[in-house]
């Protein structure tokens, strides 16, 4: 881990939080107190920040510097606020495409559909705050850095995200395996959300109950299914395929 990654300190890290740096991940010792620590959770409930509590061992093994209990580990972009974004995509006329990720944890698999969707005119990549990917140094080496120039939107869950989309007039499309629909009968036309589970677990039960339509993917060969960076590449170039033979913008 590159020094610039992370900073530590009580007061480095207050200051930090309240200049706006992005926070990817922030680590507090367990039995921290005191009139600095109170302050520091003050700002993490103002500014919606949350953190995971570890013993100092974890801290040590980060650094051994007087890191005071607390590290923050920063973050390579700054996330954008999907109701804001959303908002802005309608205001500006454009058709929105957004790809969710649900429970996503592999980096390289994480840049890889980051690649994808900036070459696809994805408006937006969707990521949860807690037990989901972040957008950290390696994951923008992996994405080439389409990381760097595509909006990615850290909401407090993927349920919650997807409610708002459908609620903002997105149809919500589940890709998984299991569904019997086949992914080129569906129409993407309108504003559209891909839903892409992890690999191990699919895409959760809650969300999956949340989405407007399933549709799998073919499979003939005797793997079960594809790697979740490829499902994704070709559920997004079926959506610009569609859009481009309507003759809609794609952008």
């Amino acid at each position: 881990m590159q020094p610039t990654d992370y900073i530590f300190g009580l007061r480095a890290v207050i200051e930090a939080i309240r200049e706006g740096k992005a926070i990817d991940k922030l680590f507090i010792k367990k039995d921290l107190q005191g009139d600095l620590a109170s302050e520091l959770f003050g700002l993490m409930r103002e500014n919606h920040i949350v953190a995971q509590r570890v013993p100092v061992e974890r801290l040590n093994r980060i650094t051994r510097r007087n890191h005071q209990g607390v590290i923050a580990m920063l973050s390579a972009v700054t996330y954008h606020n999907l109701g804001h974004l959303v908002t802005g995509l309608y205001d500006d006329g454009v058709l929105p495409f957004v790809v969710v990720l649900d429970g996503i944890t592999d980096v390289r698999n994480f840049g890889a559909i980051a690649r994808t969707a900036e070459c696809c005119g994805v408006n937006a990549l969707v990521i949860a705050e807690r037990g989901s990917v972040s957008v950290g140094a390696d994951a923008v080496k992996t994405s080439a850095g389409a990381l760097l120039t595509l909006p990615v939107c850290r909401e407090r869950s993927v349920a919650g995200a997807v409610r708002f989309l459908k609620d903002s007039g997105f149809q919500v499309v589940a890709v998984s395996e299991k569904a019997d629909y086949n992914y080129t009968m569906g129409n993407y036309d309108g504003p559209v959300a891909l839903v892409m589970g992890a690999e191990d677990t699919g895409i959760s039960p809650e969300v999956m109950a949340l989405c407007d339509t399933r549709v799998s993917i073919p499979m003939f060969g005797h793997i079960g299914s594809l790697n979740v960076s490829v499902a994704a590449g070709v559920m997004m170039y079926e959506v610009v395929r569609q859009r481009l033979n309507a003759d809609l913008e794609v952008m």
